[in-house]
């Protein structure tokens, strides 16, 4: 019987089999955040269901690009072909990301964030506004591979100060539509994200550009 590949084991099998010098800072740990994300969800769908597989792979994609700091290790990915883009705008590259930081390269320009956040900063910024979590759930699945589209829902509890705007203790969320392109053993080649940037981060600020006098 042929094993699962590593990728497909989720975002636990992938943490664990990783060397100790692979993390930017440590091994994450996820126990609290599903915890809270398997309460606050708003889909469930069966194991081994196609959209609980689109779900385990953009987690452990997530969980790579934010820790592990060699896209070389990356295994959601074929890391020299992979490519990244949002709303339309500029590719990115898996080394675009490893060295800006998926915030960085996702976001795009808004007059709602700072463009001169670095990696370490920008994590920061949206750690700091949730500190309980930024999750993240498949809500359908419209095409199936190798050119996987569904649809999205990326939520937190606005609980921690973003950017000098105090927390309001809302659930702040968004949703979109991604376009994934993958290979015969599901591993990403290239996703296209298409959402409402200016809406979400909007939603910290009271409507107010970050950029603005406190």
């Amino acid at each position: 019987m042929q094993e699962t590949p590593l990728w497909l084991q989720g975002r636990a099998a992938v943490v664990a089999a990783a060397a100790p010098d692979a993390w930017r800072d440590k091994a994450p740990g996820y126990d609290k955040s599903v915890e809270y994300m398997d309460q606050e969800r708003t889909t469930k769908f069966d194991e081994g269901s196609l959209e609980a597989i689109v779900e385990s792979i953009v987690q452990v994609f997530e969980m790579e690009v934010s820790h592990k700091k060699d896209p070389a290790t990356w295994v959601s990915m074929v890391t020299e072909h992979f490519r990244t883009n949002a709303n339309g705008g500029p590719w990115a590259s898996a080394q675009d990301i490893a060295e800006r930081g998926s915030y960085n390269v996702l976001i795009g320009d808004s007059p709602f964030y700072r463009q001169d956040e670095s990696f370490e900063s920008s994590h920061k910024v949206f750690h700091k506004a949730m500190p309980r979590g930024f999750f993240w759930e498949v809500l359908e699945v419209l095409s199936p591979p190798p050119v996987v589209t569904f649809k999205w829902r990326h939520w937190g509890a606005f609980e921690g100060e973003y950017n000098g705007f105090q927390p309001t203790g809302e659930t702040v969320e968004m949703f979109g539509v991604s376009v994934a392109k993958v290979t015969d053993d599901l591993r990403l080649l290239e996703v296209e994200h298409y959402y409402d940037n200016n809406a979400f981060l909007a939603t910290f600020t009271g409507g107010c550009p970050v950029a603005h006098d406190k």
